[in-house]
């Protein structure tokens, strides 16, 4: 990533935070809590979307040596398959701390 590509990115999440912010400061209607749900939104989504954008790079290295391993020796690719779902797991992750959040 170069320098200009770090700064959008910088940008975006930080637009992207302050739309947290702006709500209406009126706490009396919903208590304390409703103050921070777009916050608690964003949280949820950053989870759910980075564990499954971490999964998708994960099975694309995984993937391409499973296929590698597998036509040198075709009877192993049960245990590797293996291999290649472990990486699922983030994005369970990510569903259960969405639910948390909510």
């Amino acid at each position: 990533m170069n320098k200009t590509t770090k700064i959008v990115v910088a940008s975006l999440i930080l637009a992207l935070a302050a739309t947290g912010y702006a709500q209406a400061g009126n706490t009396s209607v919903g208590g304390p809590d409703d103050m921070y749900r777009g916050l608690r939104a964003i949280g949820a989504g950053l989870a759910l979307g980075l564990g499954a954008l971490g999964t998708g790079v994960a099975q694309a290295r995984i993937g391409s040596s499973l296929v590698g391993a597998v036509a040198e020796d075709p009877s192993k690719a049960g245990s590797l398959l293996l291999y290649f779902l472990i990486p699922e797991t983030l994005v369970i992750f990510g569903f259960l701390a969405l639910f948390i959040l909510n």
